[in-house]
């Protein structure tokens, strides 16, 4: 038997899951335990700080619903979220449009609607129409590409958080003609304050971080042989724009609502962008992330 002190428990974790079967398991639990041990030792951990860490991960899982998912969005403001996707992103064939995040708001089953058709359900403000293609990376039209868009309304707020989940509105899931072209009318999204009444909240707040992401559409494109694109666009005249409190915000991805005489709807001003989608390799997906809905049930397991 072997006295142990903080430097060498960390081998006898490693020694006592060295049979496991599963290679991928191993690496990375190998990893995370010698990670996590060098990071309380880093930090000289106390019992106290310990079990404070214990308790806000519990607040974590107690806050998470079918409606609302805290670990995604603890994920996403430590920046966690946004380092898979570039890792993700890295391990392409090739790339597309720019990645950004699938966020803890997204939902399934959200209404099949046609091209032009409006997602917001009571709309109180100015329309705007959204606009593009969407083709390979060559330029190749790809028809009848999927094209699933989620946003707040002009109040901040997404159905989730506005209708606790009762009902969908500033949702759609459209399907891209011949040419690959879709387009629908929504209202602008306003930038918003990530969920501040849970522990996430509290762990911003004690940061001194202001928690809010710029004015975005939530765009998941789709089409067989290609890569699952997760994307948003974000309107660049947002105040948020260059502090996105989850680190979604790339250049590329930055637009403005204007007018524009080749946008389908006349008398609305317009957000055009065209998409690209790479290649995929087989069972490959872009989705950081899920619907919080979809997560309970496993969790439960």
């Amino acid at each position: 038997m072997q006295d142990l002190d903080e430097n060498t428990v960390t081998e006898a974790a490693l020694a006592q899951m060295v049979d496991t079967p599963d290679p991928r398991l191993k690496q990375i639990m190998d990893a995370a335990v010698r990670h996590l041990h060098a990071f309380a030792r880093e930090v000289d951990l106390t019992p106290a700080e310990w079990l404070t860490g214990i308790q806000f991960l519990t607040a974590v899982g107690q806050a998470c619903s079918p409606i609302r998912q805290e670990f995604i969005l603890l994920a996403d403001v430590l920046g966690v979220s946004a380092v898979v996707n570039a890792l993700h992103d890295k391990k392409a064939r090739e790339l597309g449009t720019q990645s950004s995040l699938l966020g803890p708001f997204y939902r399934e089953g959200a209404p099949e609607l046609p091209l032009g058709a409006l997602i917001a359900e009571h709309p109180t403000a100015p329309l705007i129409t959204v606009y593009g293609q969407v083709t390979d990376n060559d330029g190749t039209p790809i028809p009848l590409a999927s094209v699933q868009v989620w946003q707040t309304t002009e109040h901040g707020l997404y159905d989730l958080q506005e209708r606790n989940g009762e009902a969908m509105d500033m949702r759609g899931n459209f399907r891209c003609d011949a040419e690959g072209r879709y387009h629908f009318r929504t209202v602008r999204p306003l930038g918003y304050s990530i969920p501040m009444d849970g522990p996430v909240g509290e762990l911003v707040h004690r940061q001194h971080r202001h928690g809010f992401r710029p004015s975005h559409i939530h765009m998941l494109i789709g089409a067989e042989g290609h890569r699952e694109l997760v994307t948003a666009l974000y309107f660049g005249d947002d105040p948020h724009i260059d502090s996105d409190t989850v680190f979604g915000v790339s250049g590329s991805l930055v637009v403005e609502a204007k007018d524009d005489p080749a946008s389908p709807v006349p008398g609305l001003q317009a957000v055009r962008y065209d998409f690209r989608l790479a290649k995929a390799a087989p069972g490959e997906t872009g989705r950081v992330g899920a619907d919080p809905g979809a997560l309970m049930p496993r969790a439960a397991e």
